[in-house]
């Protein structure tokens, strides 16, 4: 069975939305009478059984939602599980790091550090849960400052923060200086 217009735009709206909505936010969207939801939920709804589609419309103490259906959880719990512990990214570990040897910080301090915009980078090492919020800064705008936790801990086999290993010397501007020494080139100061 094909969708009408309107369960196909109520089916949009809703995938849209992703956390349950209310009725009157849906039906000015869609652009339908607030009256007719419950009905066009329900045709939505049979139209999916139908089919033998994993989707169905939940209405939540009056809040509309699109979902899949219960007998899909699993695969999709597994699927969000498998995403969760996919390797870390270069971009995703230097942001670790930043955060690991400088905590709290801010995400505007991990961008400093890196160069590039690292806002996303930050949500993803929150959802993966090696990084956590930890409050709010005294400064303006009260920025959110983020520390590891213990599943970071556990992750790099660490009992404490104590046990990170310590940064490298920068020694870049020292080699040079050596190179130029050995040359016979005089040092400035």
């Amino acid at each position: 069975m094909k969708l009408s217009e309107k369960q196909a735009l109520l089916e949009a709206v809703l995938f849209a939305c992703g956390d349950p909505a209310e009725p009157e936010r849906i039906a000015a969207a869609a652009e339908i009478d607030k009256g007719a939801l419950p009905g066009l939920a329900d045709s939505l709804n049979e139209a999916y059984a139908e089919n033998g589609s994993a989707l169905v419309v939940l209405c939540l103490d009056g809040f509309y939602q699109l979902a899949v259906r219960t007998e899909f959880y699993e695969a999709i719990k597994t699927a969000a599980d498998t995403k969760k512990y996919a390797p870390l990214s270069q971009a995703a570990m230097e942001a670790l790091t930043v955060i690991a040897y400088n905590q709290p910080v801010t995400k505007s301090f991990v961008e400093h550090i890196r160069g590039v915009d690292s806002g996303g980078v930050v949500n993803v090492l929150v959802e993966k849960g090696l990084v956590t919020e930890a409050g709010r800064l005294e400064l303006p705008g009260r920025p959110i400052a983020y520390v590891t936790t213990d599943a970071f801990l556990r992750c790099f086999g660490l009992s404490s923060l104590d046990d990170l290993p310590p940064l490298p010397e920068q020694t870049m501007g020292s080699d040079a200086e050596n190179e130029d020494m050995a040359d016979g080139g005089e040092e400035d100061v």
